[in-house]
C-alpha cells in the first residue's frame, strides 16, 4: 500500500512555501512562490500564483495529486475566506481533502507541541490565535485598524512616515526617522518618499523596509522611535494577555508563541516590554519566540489531518526532525 502524502502550503505577504510530504515527516520536494494575497488579488488569482511550485513538487514525485492539501495561509483572516480559498484549491484537484487554515495556527504549531497554546505573529500584519485546554479557539478578524488591530511592519511603516513628515514640516518633534527615511530611498525628503509611494514611483510594499530605520533610530537613542515600538510591544503583550484570558489560562502555566519579522528580530526594546506585560498578567506564561518556519507548523498539522483521515492513532515518530533537516537544504524559488 502506498503511503499518504501531503502538500503544505504556508502562505504569506512575501513568500510562499509549498512543501510535498511523506507520512513520516519526509520532505519528498519543495519551492516557494511569491506572497499570497488573496485580500487583494481574489482567493482564485491568489491560488493561481502558488499552482507552478504546486506543480513543480509534483513533478518531482511522478505525481499528479496527493491525499490532502494543508494550506495555513497569512490574509485568510475569516472563515469566509477560508472556505473560499478552500474551493479555489480544490478546484485544481491536488487532492480530496483540503484543509486551510489562518497562518497564526501553523506558527503555534511550529512552537509547541502542547495541545492548548496562544501565539501571536508581528510580520507584515499583527495577529493572535489562542487554542483553551477544552478545544475551543479564540481568533480575531485582523482586518487592521477597522477591527480595532494596530501594528505590523505596514501598519508601522505608515506610523514612521507620518512623524518623519511631521517633523520636516513643523508639526511633530524632531526624530532621526527623518533623515534615515530620506536616505534609504535616495530622496532629499522623507516626504518625498511618501508622495512617491503614493504615486508609484516608489514601490508601496517597500513599506516595511522602514522597520529596520526604525530599531536603528532607537539604537541611536531617538525618542519618537522608541515611544512607537513602546506602543507596539504594549499592543502584542496586549493581544497575548486577553487571549489568554479568554481561554481561561490566566492562573496556569500556558505557551505563547511569538513569531513574524518583527519578534524574530529579537530587538530588546520589543522584546523586552512584550515579556514584561505579559508575565504582569499571566505568571504561568512560558513565552518563546518560534524557531522552526512556520511551515513546519503547516506540515505538522497537515500530517495530522492526514492520521486522522486514514485512521491512524499517534503519529508516526520524529516528524518535526525530519522536517526540520530538510528545511535546511536549498530549495527552488518560482516567481
Amino acid at each position: 500500500m502506498t503511503e499518504p502524502r501531503l502538500l503544505a502550503f504556508d502562505g504569506g505577504n512575501s513568500k510562499t512555501d509549498v512543501l510535498l510530504v511523506d507520512f513520516d515527516g519526509t520532505v519528498i520536494a519543495r519551492a516557494r512562490s511569491g506572497p499570497f494575497a488573496p485580500h487583494i488579488v481574489g482567493a482564485g488569482p491568489a491560488v493561481a500564483t502558488v499552482a507552478p511550485a504546486v506543480e513543480h513538487v509534483l513533478a518531482i514525485a511522478g505525481l499528479t495529486s496527493v491525499d490532502v492539501v494543508a494550506g495555513y495561509l497569512a490574509n485568510a483572516d475569516l472563515p469566509e475566506e477560508e472556505a473560499t480559498i478552500a474551493d479555489a484549491i480544490a478546484s485544481y484537484r491536488w487532492a480530496p481533502h483540503v484543509e486551510v487554515r489562518n497562518d497564526t495556527f501553523a506558527m503555534l504549531r511550529a512552537g509547541t507541541d502542547a495541545e492548548a497554546g496562544v501565539a501571536v505573529v508581528c510580520g507584515g500584519g499583527i495577529n493572535c490565535v489562542g487554542i483553551a485546554r477544552d478545544g475551543r479557539h479564540v481568533r480575531y478578524p485582523a482586518l487592521g485598524r477597522a477591527t480595532g488591530d494596530w501594528g505590523g511592519g505596514f501598519a508601522i511603516g505608515k506610523e514612521v512616515l507620518w512623524h518623519a513628515s511631521r517633523d520636516e514640516d513643523g508639526r511633530g518633534p524632531a526624530t532621526l526617522l527623518t533623515d534615515l527615511v530620506a536616505r534609504h530611498f535616495g530622496c532629499s525628503s522623507a516626504v518625498e518618499v511618501a508622495t512617491g509611494m503614493h504615486l508609484g514611483t516608489i514601490d508601496r510594499d517597500r513599506t516595511h523596509e522602514l522597520v529596520p530605520l526604525l530599531f536603528a533610530a532607537v539604537d541611536a537613542g531617538d525618542a519618537v522611535a522608541a515611544g512607537i515600538v513602546q506602543r507596539q510591544a504594549e499592543e502584542i503583550a496586549l493581544l497575548a494577555t486577553t487571549t489568554i484570558r479568554r481561554i481561561d489560562a490566566l492562573d496556569v502555566p500556558i505557551d505563547v508563541v511569538l513569531g513574524g519579522g518583527m519578534l524574530t528580530s529579537r530587538h530588546p526594546a520589543l522584546i523586552d516590554p512584550v515579556l514584561e506585560g505579559i508575565g504582569a498578567v499571566a505568571p504561568g506564561a512560558v513565552v518563546s519566540i518560534v524557531s522552526d518556519a512556520p511551515i513546519v507548523g503547516s506540515a505538522l498539522l497537515g500530517l495530522e489531518h492526514l492520521d486522522a483521515l486514514v485512521g491512524r492513532h499517534g503519529s508516526a515518530p520524529g516528524r518535526r526532525d525530519r522536517l526540520r533537516a530538510t528545511l535546511e537544504a536549498p530549495h527552488a524559488v518560482l516567481a
